[in-house]
């Protein structure tokens, strides 16, 4: 058992919190105004103080504004700060576009977020024991195709060869749990099959019992910006890495067990 402290307290980071409390790990987390039991981001004092105790740090915070905002405020305080474990969750969106091939780690960082990719770079710099988890769409409870499909939000879009990889909430959690005895790198945490995101939204349609929504050409699906910038990528993510050296298993290794554990 340990002590973490968490920058960020999102989904995914909410979700591993709620796992290493439950084996007995203190947890502390920051979040933008220090709501339901986090510190401030900005309580400098406060922040600085658990990182000289800390013996496992995590970051889950995009860069924003073209920064890294964790970075930018405590890099350098955990530069040298004691912890044995320091970690951060990155995205896959920094391989870009490969036409629908495998990736791995071994892949350049060609993303078109140079913020991303830049704050990727940086915190595998920052020391020697850093892990860094690429991670492709997050799903889980609360948040997945179902939810969509539910209220009305879900697409199937006429763009015949996209494949996405995603990763269930839980497993993002067993993987960073796993690299405690694992050496530090970088990591893809990805389920086993990759597919179109029809697939998708055909299977859940299929588990709640209601029609599919109309195939429409990406134009016409009235998309926001970020909505069809998913659309302007397709890969595969390679997870090979991680279950050789973390010696993780996803427990949800395709979306069809993750669905049934998110209704």
């Amino acid at each position: 058992m340990g002590q973490m402290l968490i920058f960020g307290m999102g989904y995914a980071a909410g979700h591993l919190a709620g796992r290493l409390r439950a084996r007995g790990w203190e947890v502390t987390g920051t979040t933008r105004d220090g709501r339901e039991g986090s510190i401030a981001f900005t309580d400098d004092e406060a922040v600085l103080r658990v990182l000289r105790s800390a013996t496992h740090i995590l970051s889950s915070v995009p860069p924003v504004d073209g920064e890294d905002p964790v970075l930018a405020r405590y890099g350098d305080a955990i530069a040298i700060a004691p912890a044995n474990w320091v970690g951060y969750l990155s995205s896959t969106g920094v391989y870009g576009d490969t036409g629908g091939a495998w990736v791995d780690e071994s892949a350049p960082i060609k993303g078109r977020r140079p913020d991303r990719n830049a704050a990727d770079a940086a915190w595998q710099g920052l020391r020697s024991n850093v892990f860094v988890f690429r991670l492709p769409g997050i799903y889980g409870p609360g948040r997945s195709i179902l939810d969509r499909i539910r209220e009305g939000r879900a697409h199937r879009i006429d763009l015949p060869g996209q494949v996405f990889s995603r990763v269930h909430v839980d497993d993002i959690a067993g993987g960073v749990m796993a690299s405690f005895r694992g050496p530090p790198g970088v990591y893809n945490l990805a389920d086993d099959e990759p597919c179109h995101q029809n697939k998708l939204v055909e299977w859940g349609a299929a588990m709640l019992g209601v029609p599919l929504p109309p195939l429409q050409p990406l134009d016409d699906a009235g998309l926001s910006p970020a909505a069809r910038a998913f659309y302007a990528e397709n890969r595969r993510v390679a997870n090979g890495k991680a279950k050789r050296l973390l010696d993780w298993t996803p427990r949800y290794p395709t979306f069809r067990e993750g669905l049934a554990a998110s209704s």
